[in-house]
């Protein structure tokens, strides 16, 4: 039965009812207005005619009463079960079933929603099992990888970690998952390092003074597989994007690759480039001796040709004992054995130092070096060691007089540039050097693309260390075509 024909069975019931009920009074009224009222039958069919009236009326009465209870909850009861039900499935309780009686319609949306809630049921199973075996298999995937990984959710609590990583850090995955990384970290220096670098690099971040994707430069030393490794460790920080004002959430990756192989490599070259420099050094000081025996007019006078081939050998020696200097410095900055051995020493005398060194380079270009100082001396001292600050401004010089055009002029000099800091600085007004440039040319062998001039491109690179080996820097400014000021700042 639909809800149509039960709610007509209703109301047809009722108006049958209603005109029962006045056609029961209407012949009562008439069989009583028919009969005489001094009858004696007027009594008893009086009686009998309020029986029947007052019997049919409250079984109308009661039906109605019945029918006004229950059947609005007779609709009702399946309408709000249906929607109790639907808020389940809304829910994820796929479990949820309907059993709805009594009319054809609910019985209708009982079997549909059946079907429906068993379909998502299904459906939600099998995307759970999706989402199951793709995460077993990323987990397979990143455990594979060798380098260790690391992956904190928003709160720092460690949400997912291979097994490279488990290894380095010696704890295990149920120690781990799930877990703070600070908590964990209590107990682990080598965790707490990586977490306390990390809040380094967010601090940044915030700051906006660096980029998502930040890697530590030194190399982290660590002990794994039973000897010392090294590890470049990589920060990565995800950020999602919140909508309606909400505060976007991070989670951070940390990765280490080990870089041992290349360390073991670097290590194995600068002790070559080390060895051999010095060994060189040997054969060129006998070089030059003989070219200085040569020379000597007590031997014998040397003809046209012959002066202009030692002259070139001794260019060429010159270049080659310079090339073996500078590798032996640049070897001693990266084996870490650079010994500084400071000294008080006066701006001026490094400068004098420098245009001593280059005075003949100078003069053979035509090249006019003007120093610039303070009359008074009115310039702190500083405390450093002083050959190899020399040899970074001599080195400076060298480059400016070398990158210059013949009669052109270098300007050297040094000021006080607060209570605490002292510039020693060179000019020229060669070319210049593209701004694009200006972070590389302090790279080991780095040359700028087009350079003509002769070099190995070690000069910067030594020089930035010797500075930094100080405590102090070395910036260049230069453009195209308006020359390049090298600066060097050294605190007092």
């Amino acid at each position: 039965m639909n809800i149509k024909t039960k709610l007509t069975l209703v109301i047809g019931l009722l108006v049958m009812m209603t005109f029962a009920l006045v056609v029961v009074s209407v012949i009562n009224v008439q069989i009583l207005t028919a009969t005489d009222p001094e009858s004696p039958a007027a009594g008893p069919g009086m009686e009998r005619a309020l029986f029947w009236i007052t019997m049919l009326g409250a079984i109308c009465i009661f039906t109605g009463i019945g029918i006004w209870i229950s059947f609005p909850s007779s609709i009702a009861r399946p309408i709000k079960e249906l929607l109790n039900a639907i808020q389940d499935i809304a829910s994820q309780h796929y479990e949820r079933r309907l059993q709805l009686y009594g009319t054809k319609e609910f019985d209708d949306v009982s079997r549909n929603f059946n079907i429906m809630a068993e379909r998502l049921a299904a459906y939600h199973a099998s995307s759970i099992s999706q989402l199951i075996a793709a995460k077993k298999y990323m987990e397979t995937l990143v455990n594979s990888i060798t380098e260790p990984i690391i992956t904190l959710d928003n709160n720092k609590n460690i949400i997912f970690i291979n097994d490279a990583a488990l290894s380095i850090l010696n704890i295990s995955r149920n120690d781990a998952i799930g877990h703070s990384a600070n908590q964990v970290s209590i107990n682990n220096d080598l965790l707490r390092q990586l977490i306390r670098d990390l809040d380094k690099k967010e601090s940044n971040i915030d700051n906006s003074t660096s980029l998502n994707k930040q890697t530590n430069e030194i190399p982290l030393k660590i002990y794994s597989d039973e000897k010392e490794s090294y590890f470049q460790v990589k920060y990565i920080t995800i950020v999602n994007k919140k909508g309606n004002n909400e505060k976007d959430e991070r989670s951070h990756m940390i990765m280490l690759k080990n870089v041992t192989e290349f360390k073991e490599r670097d290590s194995a070259k600068t002790t070559f480039i080390s060895t051999i420099s010095h060994e060189l050094k040997t054969p060129i000081a006998a070089i030059m001796m003989s070219l200085k025996l040569l020379e000597d007019s007590r031997i014998g006078i040397l003809n046209n040709e012959q002066a202009e081939l030692t002259d070139d050998i001794k260019q060429n020696s010159e270049r080659l004992l310079s090339i073996t200097s500078e590798l032996l410095n640049m070897t001693q900055v990266e084996s870490g054995k650079l010994q500084l051995k400071p000294r008080i020493t006066r701006p001026i005398e490094l400068i004098d130092y420098a245009i001593k060194a280059n005075r003949v380079q100078a003069e053979k270009f035509n090249i006019s070096i003007e120093v610039e100082y303070p009359k008074d001396n009115n310039i702190s001292k500083l405390f450093v060691d002083s050959e190899k600050i020399a040899w970074v401004v001599t080195n400076l010089l060298s480059n400016a007089i070398r990158y210059s055009q013949e009669n052109a002029r270098v300007i050297i000099g040094a000021q006080q540039q607060d209570n605490s800091h002292v510039q020693i600085y060179v000019s020229d007004f060669g070319k210049g050097i593209d701004p694009r440039y200006h972070q590389s040319i302090f790279d080991h062998y780095f040359r700028v693309p087009g350079t003509k001039v002769q070099g190995s491109g070690l000069g910067l690179s030594i020089s930035k260390d010797f500075v930094e080996a100080h405590g102090g820097t070395l910036t260049v400014d230069s453009q195209i075509g308006s020359g390049s000021t090298f600066t060097v700042t050294l605190e007092v």
